[in-house]
């Protein structure tokens, strides 16, 4: 009689905490793929920013600068036109801002590099920049998917610096 009674304990303690065990299993699968987009969306970013940095006569004051468009379609399509698939959904090129950075003289640190003849165009006559720097221009939305909790939708904002010129 006793050991009918603790069956029963096993089974209602095994049937109360299986949603929890549930919850934590799709939470973990939840956060994984959250962490396989942004490390896919950063590996994104610096095929851009490594492709658009060592290709020559890249104008980066002009934004529709082929060499440009095809660095964007290289990282979100994985060709140089705009005939691919996307590698992540809703990621266009045209959400991918690219900008330029110079080591400053007068202080430490990096600065925006404007685009003048001072500044990084090379078309005026400037000298290039030290670093491409590629990022989301708004962040790229993802929404969790946990039964039981609230969705909501955040936004991921990798940024990658790639040196100008070199790898």
């Amino acid at each position: 009689m006793r050991n009918r009674k603790q069956r029963g304990n096993t089974l209602l303690e095994s049937i109360l905490f299986l949603p929890i065990l549930f919850m934590l299993l799709f939470g973990m699968v939840e956060f994984a793929r959250i962490t396989w987009t942004y490390y896919t969306l950063q590996k994104i970013l610096y095929a851009v920013g490594r492709y658009a940095a060592t290709q020559p006569a890249v104008n980066f004051c002009d934004d529709a600068d082929p060499i440009l468009t095809d660095a964007k379609n290289l990282g979100t399509r994985g060709v140089g036109d705009a005939a691919g698939d996307l590698q992540l959904p809703s990621l266009t090129a045209d959400l991918i801002a690219i900008r330029l950075e110079r080591v400053q003289t007068d202080n430490p640190g990096l600065g925006d590099c404007e685009c003048s003849s001072i500044g990084c165009d090379n078309a005026q006559g400037g000298r290039g920049p030290d670093f491409v720097v590629v990022s989301v221009t708004d962040g790229y939305p993802i929404r969790t998917n946990i039964p039981f909790v609230p969705s909501e939708t955040f936004l991921l904002r990798p940024v990658v610096r790639v040196p100008y010129g070199g790898l």
